[in-house]
This record gives structure tokens, sequence and C-alpha cells, in this order.
């Protein structure tokens, strides 16, 4: 009897085993858990995670292109009115000789009636602050001769015109010093957008830059993946359309045929000649051998580029001038739908329209991509579509 009351040694050690092999896998599951929610969760020192210091890095990026373009429509006002002000010293510098000529010649007057004894209101004259109110107060005029009237007007003459330019040169000198103090905050702008997106990125890890580095690959390759299939799409309609638009001619050839009763011509393989075509080939073969220069905000070309420098200096290849920024370059040409793009087309991103490229076919562009980065291809939908344009 004693013997079947035993306990069954093997039976609750299989049974201790169970539980504890259960909790081994409760205990590894958590740990999977806790290691995966850590992966998305702020750290409890507050530091932001992985993917906030991306998306801030590329929002402070772009905010820096936006920058880059107020700072290069600020430095093109700039130069403009710095020529401008030039040419108005230069005016006033003429101006000014020209008036000095004058006195000089009302001075030889002057110094002829001093020598003979007689008046020299002349000489007040060219001591007046008012010529004007000085002649309005005597009666020097009428006593004058032909010669000595016509110096005197010469003299009125130049004293107003270079009052004149004089005043108009420090109005522009005002507006040029305005401009260069917008030139120098736009600048500090960018700056202080570059510093803080290079702050963040220097606060990451070694394996954190990796990750981020897997992230924005993987993001890549999925805007690569949608363009991609954007574009067969588009071959696919355009086939069709042809197919379609081929039958139609077809048909309207046989119809033409029965009614003359003479057999049609057939179809010409020689094609028109694509003006656009030809300029976007030029602008394509520019941008490929610019490929693998820096970004560098404001610069045009030929060692580094920003994004509207990049396309300005292509399309200048092609004979082309283009306007220095983004937000001008988006009204030149003709606005085209994203479906309709052709190579050499621009294309602009985001609302602010603070970014273009230039389309080269296959769901592609050619950019110079953002400080850090080089010139390079892209998907068309790595950032968000504004618009594009077709420049000639």
């Amino acid at each position: 009897m004693a013997s079947h009351r035993k306990p069954r040694t093997g039976t609750l050690q299989s049974a201790t085993a169970r539980r504890s092999a259960v909790g081994a896998t409760a205990a590894a599951l958590a740990s999977v858990t806790l290691l995966s929610q850590s992966a998305n969760a702020a750290p409890e020192d507050g530091k932001p995670t992985l993917e906030e210091t991306q998306k801030k890095v590329d929002e402070l990026y772009r905010q820096a292109g936006a920058a880059t373009q107020k700072y290069n429509a600020a430095k093109e006002k700039t130069d403009t009115q710095r020529k401008r002000v030039d040419r108005m010293l230069d005016d006033v510098a003429k101006r000014t000789d020209q008036l000095n000529d004058a006195r000089r010649t009302l001075g030889s007057y002057a110094a002829a009636q001093y020598r003979t004894g007689g008046i020299s209101e002349t000489a007040t004259l060219l001591l007046s602050s008012d010529p004007q109110g000085f002649f309005r107060q005597t009666h020097v005029m009428d006593r004058l001769s032909a010669r000595q009237k016509a110096a005197v007007g010469e003299y009125q003459k130049q004293h107003r015109a270079a009052g004149e330019k004089r005043a108009e040169a420090a109005a522009s000198l005002a507006e040029l010093t305005e401009a260069q103090q917008t030139l120098a905050k736009d600048k500090r702008a960018v700056q202080a957008k570059l510093t803080q997106a290079r702050q963040l990125l220097s606060e990451l890890t070694a394996e954190e830059k990796a990750r981020l580095a897997a992230i924005e690959k993987k993001k890549q390759e999925e805007a690569q993946r949608k363009a991609a299939e954007a574009e067969r799409q588009r071959k696919a309609e355009a086939k069709a359309e042809a197919e379609a638009k081929a039958e139609a001619e077809r048909k309207r050839r046989e119809e033409a045929a029965k009614e003359t009763e003479e057999p049609s011509a057939p179809p010409s393989d020689q094609q028109p000649t694509d003006s656009y075509a030809a300029k976007a080939e030029k602008v394509i073969s520019f941008a490929k051998g610019e490929l693998g220069k820096p970004y560098v905000w404001g610069a045009t070309g030929p060692n580094s580029y920003d994004c509207s420098g990049f396309t300005q200096a292509a399309w200048r290849a092609a004979g082309v001038e283009l306007p220095r920024v983004t937000y001008d370059q988006v009204n030149v040409g003709t606005k085209v739908a994203k479906s309709e793009m052709k190579p050499g087309d621009l294309i602009f991103f985001y609302d602010d329209i603070s970014h273009v490229g230039i389309y080269v076919g296959g769901g592609q562009m050619i950019h110079a991509s953002k400080p850090g980065d080089d010139v390079k291809y892209e998907s068309i939908d790595y950032m968000p579509f504004h618009s594009a344009v077709r420049p000639a």
C-alpha cells in the first residue's frame, strides 16, 4: 500500500521542468517585448528616439533649404542694388566735376570784378548756400553780360542736377544697407539650421548612425519602388494611347483611300525635330557630368551647387537662362502634370517650393541634394511633389 503512495519522481520532475521551461519562455518573450519597445520608446533620460532624431534632422535640412532660397533672393537683390549704387556714385562724381567747372567759370568773373573794383555779387553767389534765393533777393542778373548770364545759368543747372543725384544715391545707399542686413539675417538663419542638424547627428552613437543610414536607405528604396511602378504605369498608358491613335489613323486612311480610290501613302518614318528634346539632352548631359559634386548652400558652380544653382547651371548649358531661386524658376515656361513630365523638366518639392531637381525619366531625377550630400540621382517620390515646369 505504501508503495503506491510513493511519489513518482519522474512525473514531478517533468512538471517542474515544464514549469521552468514555461517560465523561461515567458521571460524570453518579455525580454524581446521590452527590447522592441525600447527601440521605439523615448529613453528615460529624455533623449529622443532615433526616428525622432531623423525626423528632426530632415526637417532642419528642409528649413535650411527654404532659408537658402531666401538668402539667394536677397543676395541677388543686393548684387543688383550694389551695381545700381556704383553707377549712381559714378554719375554723382561726373555731376560734381561739371559743377566745379561751372563754379570755376563764375570764379573767373568774380576775380575780374575784384580787379576792376566792381561789385562782387558773383563771389557772393559762389559762397551762398541758396543760389536761387540769392537771385530772388538781388538784381545781379540785370547787370551781367550775356556770357556771364550763360555761366550763371550753367552753374544753376549743374548745382541742381548734382543735388538731385546726391539725394538719389543716398536713397539707394539706404536701400543697399537694408538689403545687406536682410542678407546677413538670412545667412544666419541657414547657418543656425545646419548647426542644429549637425549637433543632433553628432550626439548619435556609431550604432545609431548605422541604424539611421539603414532607415534612410530603406526610405530611398521604397521611394524608388513607387517611382518605378508609377513609370511603368505611365508607359503602359502612353503605349495604349499611342496604339489607339495609330488604329484611329489607320481607319481614317482606309476610309480616305476608299473615297478617292487611290492607295494611301504609307506613314513617314521621319520624325519632326523636337527642339525641346535637343535642349533637354544638353541639360541632362551637363547634369550627369556634375554627379558627385558637393551641395553647398548659396553655390552656383562649377565646383559645388545648391539645388537652384544646379538647375540654373544645367539649363544655361542648353542656352536657357533661368532665374536664380526656386520661387522664380517655378514660374518659367509651361506647367506640366507629374504624369506628363519629360526628361529635362524641372520638378519642385514641398509646399514652400524650397527644392528643385531635373527629371531624367524612369521616375528619377538628378539634383543637388542637401548639406552633407552631393549631386546625385534620386527618386522623384523621395520628397513631397509640388509641381513641374518645362522651361523651354
